[in-house]
């Protein structure tokens, strides 16, 4: 959403808030609902997803039972979000790159980058989820600070652009 280029930032954020809310309330509530649902978490057939914390495969397991084809598309499913999320990420890495480094050595981002989706192929996942979390809080804080030192501006956008919104008058440029 950063690279986006919009009159209004502030429909951005709001279009960015949407994408959260629907992947974690209402996907992660529909996949528990088939595992509670269909007895999968306490099935001993997939006690081996469940003690190993295998999500993927537990909800295979749950929905294959019912619709014979569903593990077929739950892989698809998986792999496109892997394939997408790799794309994303790099994108968003280089232009953080970059902006820090300079348009010019964005190769050694590229190799770099390269570097880590091949021992993100090999290593643990474990590992890679640890280090996952680790380099997303890392950035979480930055972010707050951002927010903290920012929220007045913010705010005075938000407010303007609803007062806009209530008037019927996003179609208009917005001064300045």
């Amino acid at each position: 959403h950063s690279a986006a280029k919009t009159d209004y930032p502030v429909s951005e954020g709001l279009v960015a808030l949407l994408e959260p809310f629907i992947d974690t309330i209402v996907i992660c509530t529909m996949t528990a609902l088939v595992i509670v649902i269909t007895g999968a978490w306490n099935n001993p057939d997939y006690a081996d997803y469940v003690s190993s914390q295998n999500g993927a495969g537990l909800t295979s397991a749950a929905m294959g039972e019912h619709i014979s084809f569903f593990p077929y598309v739950l892989s698809l499913s998986v792999f496109l979000f892997a394939f997408s999320t790799i794309i994303s990420w790099s994108y968003y890495g280089e232009r953080c790159w970059a902006y820090l480094f300079g348009d010019n050595s964005s190769i050694i981002y590229k190799i770099l980058f390269l570097i880590c989706t091949f021992l993100g192929a090999v290593v643990s996942p474990k590992n890679i989820l640890d280090l996952s979390d680790l380099a997303i809080l890392s950035m979480a804080f930055p972010n707050m600070l951002g927010l903290f030192l920012l929220h007045g501006k913010v705010r005075r956008a938000l407010l303007d652009y609803w007062k806009l919104y209530k008037a019927g008058e996003l179609d208009r440029k917005p001064e300045g």
